[in-house]
């Protein structure tokens, strides 16, 4: 019962914060409070807080009461949106920037990400991508041999490369495949993202195919953590995979 409880707790909290009820920088009500509210023990109470603080949305600030930190923004990948429209769909400014465009032979898991021969030139292209002017994502990805000219007359700072190709080219993703994973910082994404080299990242590559079926690019994109976090919703007829930003 304790810890039904204490998820109804944190679950109300939580829609209070992502409501704006509870905006950032707002002082949760004392433990007392909540358990009087509530009915419950201070340790339910706690549990309930404690839930929050590890999503993130809430914290604590020189010994005073928790504050809310931050409101969780979401967004289904059932719908195959770009960055820069998941970005500015939950009211951020999204920005990126290509830091370099290379054709080589594609490695062996791009050629079979990208359904191509063995050593198939392809289009790799590190870009920097960005929320409300902040560096928020290293985007390394291998475009298909097919797209790359339109990938590289595509401007530095193009907003959008999926919304490029598609008004440009005709070219529209359909289909996207998400594995999600962490890992350390290197070096380089230590330096374009101003964290310590070793910080951990959240990792999420992806591929992206057309109606078809027929492969356009394959992504790695490493997150700054704290800026976006993934959750998957189960249910008997659907799972969809959601990712979350806070309010910076």
């Amino acid at each position: 019962m304790g810890t039904v409880r204490y998820l109804e707790i944190a679950e109300a909290l939580r829609a209070a914060i992502l409501s704006g009820e509870l905006p950032v920088g707002a002082r949760l009500p004392s433990e007392s409070d909540l358990a009087a509210r509530w009915s419950a023990s201070r340790g339910t109470v706690r549990q309930a807080v404690a839930t929050l603080a590890t999503e993130g949305l809430i914290g604590s600030r020189q010994g005073a009461r928790r504050i809310v930190l931050r409101q969780e923004r979401r967004h289904s990948f059932g719908e195959l949106n770009s960055f820069a429209q998941w970005a500015e769909g939950i009211g951020h400014t999204a920005a990126s920037r290509f830091l370099s465009r290379t054709r080589r032979p594609a490695t062996a898991e791009e050629a079979g990400r990208l359904a191509l021969a063995p050593g198939t030139e392809i289009l790799a292209a590190l870009r920097l991508r960005l929320l409300d002017g902040e560096p928020t994502m290293v985007e390394r990805t291998a475009y298909a041999d097919w797209v790359a000219t339109a990938v590289e007359a595509m401007p530095v700072d193009c907003r959008s490369v999926m919304d490029g190709l598609a008004e440009g080219s005709g070219v529209v993703a359909h289909y996207g495949e998400h594995l999600i994973d962490a890992l350390p910082a290197g070096s380089e994404d230590a330096r374009l993202l101003g964290v310590r080299r070793g910080s951990p990242l959240l990792r999420q590559r992806h591929v992206s195919a057309t109606g078809t079926g027929r492969p356009i690019e394959w992504s790695d994109d490493r997150y700054l953590a704290g800026s976006v976090t993934f959750s998957v919703s189960n249910s008997a007829v659907a799972t969809p995979l959601e990712r979350h930003a806070g309010d910076r």
